[in-house]
């Protein structure tokens, strides 16, 4: 296997965990020296979970308005062309509870669709460097399609062209590591959405519905509760399907809907050309 990157993408509930759970497996079994990263890891190699990004006027009053949590903050800023990047997450036990609210407010997640995108880029970039000297081979679950999709469709309902070409330049900065992407399909998107939410914490749902329907695509138009989350949820099945047909990588679609495990793991050797 050549590949360094397998990006695993799929709908909520479509099995995107299980199924990179099921690639790091077949990839140990084959002795290939693989990392996994799920959704929500902190110390994501290619993107920023729980980070603030502030300029140096904002970092200044910070320092001066929480002067209790001064050394903490310094001992973890990273000055990043101009811009001041805070851990806050990572750090969270450090810091006070009116801290990490004031510090999510400036959430790399939380900034300018184009901000956002410069800085994203910019990290999968400088990984794609780092990754492309190592003798191993990543495996990221959702970060590639469904970051920029939940940024430019869920939060701020951008022009489509924009949110294509945001998971492009992702694309273009990892093309050295000769990336895979495996996108987990789903036939009744209604049927495996009312499942997680039924597996799933209750605080989950609540806010999975809340962001969906409260901002972006969904409040323009008028959507609210959870059948109004599965029309967000089409519009962005719809768009993730234009995206995955436009890149130009590798790539295959594997279907998940028998939520069959054995079965599911033999399709996905054969689809990802594994068996090679």
């Amino acid at each position: 296997m050549k590949t360094k990157l397998i990006l695993v993408e799929g709908l909520p509930g479509s099995g995107k965990s299980t199924t990179a759970k099921l690639v790091h497996e077949i990839l140990t079994e084959r002795k290939i020296n693989a990392e996994l990263f799920f959704e929500g890891n902190l110390d994501h190699p290619a993107d920023y979970d729980g980070v603030a990004c502030l300029a140096a006027s904002q970092l200044e009053h910070l320092l001066s308005s929480s002067s209790d949590y001064k050394e903490v903050l310094l001992a973890n800023v990273i000055e990043k062309n101009g811009s001041y990047l805070i851990p806050y997450q990572k750090n969270s036990k450090k810091l006070s509870e009116e801290l990490i609210h004031t510090l999510s407010k400036f959430d790399i997640y939380e900034l300018p669709l184009e901000r956002n995108i410069e800085l994203i880029t910019e990290r999968w970039f400088e990984f794609a460097k780092a990754a492309a000297a190592e003798q191993k081979t990543y495996i990221f679950e959702c970060c590639f399609i469904q970051n920029p999709v939940t940024m430019g469709l869920v939060k701020y309902n951008a022009p489509k062209y924009q949110i294509i070409e945001y998971v492009q330049k992702l694309a273009a900065s990892v093309k050295q590591l000769n990336p895979i992407l495996i996108y987990v399909d789903q036939d009744h998107i209604d049927y495996s959405f009312r499942k997680a939410v039924m597996e799933r914490p209750e605080d989950w749902s609540k806010g999975f519905i809340s962001y969906y329907t409260e901002q972006g695509y969904g409040k323009d138009h008028n959507l609210a509760g959870l059948e109004g989350t599965l029309q967000v949820l089409k519009a962005r099945q719809s768009l993730e399907k234009e995206i995955f047909d436009a890149l130009q990588i590798k790539k295959t679609i594997v279907n998940n809907s028998s939520f069959d495990l054995d079965n599911f793991k033999l399709k996905l050797q054969s689809a990802a050309g594994f068996t090679d």
